[in-house]
């Protein structure tokens, strides 16, 4: 083990060092400030791959992280100890960036025992076809692990959002592993949740659930309301991604509560894209129309609106109004991919409607419409369709099309009587 710390330390002297969370917990992990889309998910401020180490008697480390920061995790633990001393690995999650460097993790530190959830062995030997990888130990839900002075109990998440997630508390520190639930992608020098605006944040977690949780929103409904009954003995949650949360505990539990709900609001998303500016024209009066009746409006262009922003303003919406022009009878590749990926995330309780222009043959617009059926978004007004441009009667109809909307939206949202 002499030697094995000799070669980890050769290859990991970047200096880097851990942060201590807790008596017996430190961050360990790996900083990613420049990475930008994590498979169709826009991060503009990159994202954190959060690994822990327990200094216990047997001195455990909660995950690793993404394959090539593996230097980085490893001159962080160097910071507190040999890593040949690590005993026990635990991998809360198997996806790549928990696991993408396990197996050497294991070669070199060599612990005596690494375990994963059932689901999550399967899933490593089917990501990594290494000898490492067949001695992990499964441990079943509720299970308690023994780490000398301390017990480590672990808690199957089951789609939060893998099928092999697993979190585990450490309660003599009061420290909760969350894996990815209450996790952003945000990379910030600051450790900790009430080291950052509170502005900031929820607006990084609020993207974080819509692209990642939301079609688990009512997995997530069930899983927040147990944890948040250990919150009295929980006073840390240690997630896989972002800022620990130390101080705002209860406020991201209520915001997942509140999230899962998707209960309709009076806001819409205006969701458009056009050719030669005939559904712009058409986009604004419609948006100024749903404003003039008292709803909150985005007004969003899919060319100059990332797919990411685009379902993170539709999860806290009540409508999503959806143009196009028409392009070879279909829809312009923008909206296509806007539309195929808000799909995937399952929006709920969403009312909507469609409209566009069309040159010389039609289509885009009857797509649209299928597209919203196909969400479960029921459409509510009729489409409104323009041959080439639009006329100021046409506008006007928009606009008064709008107004209707934002009727239709306060009746869905059993507010028909509110004001903005």
């Amino acid at each position: 083990r002499g030697l094995c710390f000799l070669i980890v330390a050769t290859m990991s002297g970047l200096g880097l060092n851990a942060v201590q969370l807790s008596p017996h917990v430190y961050w360990v992990g790996a900083m990613d400030w420049n990475i930008r889309d994590i498979h169709g998910f826009w991060c503009d401020r990159g994202t954190t791959y959060n690994a822990y180490l327990i200094m216990a008697e047997k001195i455990t480390l909660i995950d690793t992280v993404k394959k090539d920061f593996h230097d980085e995790l490893m001159s962080r633990i160097s910071s507190v100890v040999d890593p040949s001393r690590i005993d026990i690995i635990v991998s809360l999650h198997a996806e790549m960036d928990h696991s993408g460097c396990l197996p050497r993790v294991m070669r070199e530190v060599k612990p005596s025992k690494t375990y994963s959830s059932v689901v999550g062995k399967e899933t490593l030997e089917s990501h990594f076809y290494d000898p490492e990888i067949a001695d992990i130990i499964a441990v079943p839900d509720g299970s308690t692990l023994d780490l000398g002075n301390m017990q480590l109990e672990f808690l199957h998440t089951a789609m939060v959002h893998w099928p092999d997630s697993m979190m585990a508390i450490l309660r003599c520190d009061g420290v909760m592993f969350s894996q990815d639930g209450f996790g952003l992608h945000i990379a910030t020098s600051q450790r900790f949740d009430d080291e950052v605006p509170l502005h900031e944040l929820e607006k990084a977690a609020a993207a974080y659930y819509a692209n990642i949780l939301l079609p688990f929103a009512h997995i997530m409904t069930k899983a927040t309301t147990k944890l948040k009954e250990l919150l009295p003995e929980v006073k840390m949650i240690v997630p896989s991604h972002g800022p620990m949360w130390r101080t705002n505990r209860a406020w991201i539990m209520d915001k997942y509560l509140q999230w899962s709900a998707q209960t309709p609001t009076l806001k819409a998303v205006v969701l458009y894209d056009t050719m030669w500016g005939s559904v712009d024209k058409m986009a604004r009066a419609i948006a100024d129309g749903l404003a003039a009746g008292g709803i909150e409006v985005r007004l969003m262009r899919a060319k100059e609106n990332h797919r990411a922003d685009v379902i993170a303003e539709l999860m806290t919406a009540g409508m999503l109004v959806v143009g196009s022009s028409t392009l070879n009878r279909g829809l312009l590749p923008t909206i296509a991919d806007n539309l195929q990926y808000i799909k995937g995330l399952k929006p709920k309780k969403k009312i909507g409607a469609a409209f566009g222009s069309y040159g010389w043959g039609g289509g885009a617009t009857k797509q649209l419409e299928q597209h919203l059926k196909d969400m479960g978004i029921k459409v509510v007004s009729p489409t409104i369709n323009v041959n080439y441009v639009p006329n100021a009667d046409v506008l006007k109809d928009c606009r008064a099309s709008g107004m209707q909307l934002a009727g239709l939206l306060k009746v869905h949202c059993g507010r028909p009587d509110s004001k903005l």
